[in-house]
C-alpha cells in the first residue's frame, strides 16, 4: 500500500484518479480547494483536506504527509481565462505547482516522491505542428495556460536532473465522462449529454470539421496509475519523461454530435454558429510511446464512453446549460 497524494481530487479528472488508486489498495488523500471540485466527487474512504496549492498549509501537508506519490492534477484549467489574466494562471499553474516540489524537497524525499503532472496535450504542441502529434515534436503554446504547463514540465525536467525528482508527465487529450461540468472549460460532451436529454439543438462552430482526442476518464485515470509506477532515468529531458494520454484518433465534432445522439437514442437539430477566433483545428495525439513504455492503451471505445456518459447525465442536467462545439 502506498500514501497517495492527490491534488485537485474533487474535480472531474482527479476524483476519478482517486477512485483508481483506492481500488488497488492505496491510501489516497485529496488536497482540493473546492472552486471547481465538488464535494460530491470527494471518494468515501479518501482523507480530504480543503487547502489551495499555493498556500503554507499544502506545502506543510505535503512535508509531513509521507506520500510515495502526488498526483498533481490541481490546476487553473480555463483556457480563456487564462488570456483574461495570466498572472493568476501562472501563479496557480506554475508557483502552485513550485509550492508543492519545494516541499517535497524540504521534506527530503525528492528521491523517494514520484510526482505525476498532468499537463496538456491539446494546448502545448499548438498549431505549429501537423497531428498527430509525438512527444518530442517542437511546441508552439498559444496560451498562456499552455505556456504555464509547458514552463512546470521545464522545471520539472529540471528538478530530476538537479536534485534527482521522480518525476513523470502526462500530456492528456480532450478528456470526457462522467463527472465532467457542463459549464466548464473543454466540456462539450458533457454540454452535448445535456442539450440532447432536454431536447435542444447542439450548436456548433465553425464548419464543425474541426477535430479533437476524445479519451475517457477511465482510461484517464487507469494511466495516471500506471504513470506512478514507471521509473524514468533521472538524466531524461522534458520530452522523454512525458506521455501523451489519448486514443490517436481525431473525431470531428460534427460527428461527434452525432455519435452521441446515436448512443442516447434521441435526435436533435444541430446549428451552426461562427467560427470561433484562433480555435485549434486539428489536434491528436500519437499514443505509441505510453503502449510501449507504460503498458497502456484507451480500453473504451468512444460509443460506449458516450453511453456511459449520457447515462449518468441523467440527474445532472439543468436545461439552461449554454451550447457550444
Amino acid at each position: 500500500m502506498k500514501r497517495v497524494l492527490v491534488t485537485g481530487g474533487a474535480g472531474f479528472i482527479g476524483s476519478h484518479v482517486a477512485d483508481r488508486f483506492l481500488a488497488e489498495g492505496h491510501a489516497v488523500t485529496v488536497l482540493d480547494n473546492l472552486t471547481s471540485g465538488r464535494r460530491e466527487n470527494l471518494p468515501a474512504r479518501a482523507t480530504f483536506h480543503e487547502l489551495d496549492i499555493r498556500s503554507p498549509e499544502a506545502a506543510e501537508l505535503v512535508r509531513t504527509g509521507g506520500f510515495d506519490v502526488i498526483a498533481h492534477l490541481a490546476a487553473q484549467i480555463d483556457v480563456r481565462k487564462s488570456v483574461e489574466h495570466p498572472v493568476l494562471d501562472a501563479d496557480i499553474n506554475i508557483l502552485g505547482t513550485l509550492n508543492l516540489v519545494e516541499a517535497v524537497r524540504g521534506a527530503g524525499r525528492i528521491g523517494m516522491t514520484r510526482l505525476v503532472f498532468t499537463s496538456t496535450g491539446g494546448a502545448i504542441y499548438g498549431d505549429a505542428a501537423v497531428p498527430p502529434h509525438v512527444e518530442d515534436v517542437p511546441k508552439e503554446p498559444d496560451s498562456p495556460y499552455a505556456i504555464a504547463k509547458h514552463s512546470v514540465e521545464q522545471y520539472l525536467s529540471y528538478y530530476a536532473r538537479v536534485h534527482g525528482l521522480r518525476s513523470v508527465t502526462v500530456r492528456f487529450s480532450n478528456v470526457y465522462g462522467p463527472r465532467q461540468d457542463p459549464h466548464g472549460e473543454a466540456g462539450v460532451v458533457a454540454i452535448f449529454c445535456g442539450r440532447v436529454r432536454a431536447g435542444q439543438p447542439l450548436t456548433v462552430f465553425g464548419d464543425g470539421n474541426q477535430t479533437r482526442d476524445y479519451v475517457y476518464v477511465g482510461d484517464v485515470a487507469d494511466a495516471m496509475l500506471r504513470a506512478a509506477e514507471y521509473h524514468p532515468p533521472r538524466s531524461a529531458g522534458m520530452n522523454a519523461r512525458a506521455f501523451n494520454i489519448g486514443t490517436g484518433v481525431a473525431t470531428s465534432v460534427v460527428d461527434l454530435a452525432s455519435a452521441l445522439m446515436t448512443a442516447a437514442g434521441r435526435t436533435v437539430p444541430v446549428e451552426f454558429a461562427p467560427a470561433r477566433p484562433g480555435e485549434l483545428q486539428e489536434s491528436s495525439l500519437t499514443i505509441d510511446k505510453a503502449a510501449a513504455e507504460l503498458g497502456w492503451r484507451p480500453s473504451v471505445s468512444l460509443s460506449q464512453g458516450l453511453a456511459n456518459t449520457y447515462a449518468w447525465s441523467a440527474p445532472q442536467t439543468s436545461t439552461s446549460s449554454p451550447s457550444r462545439g
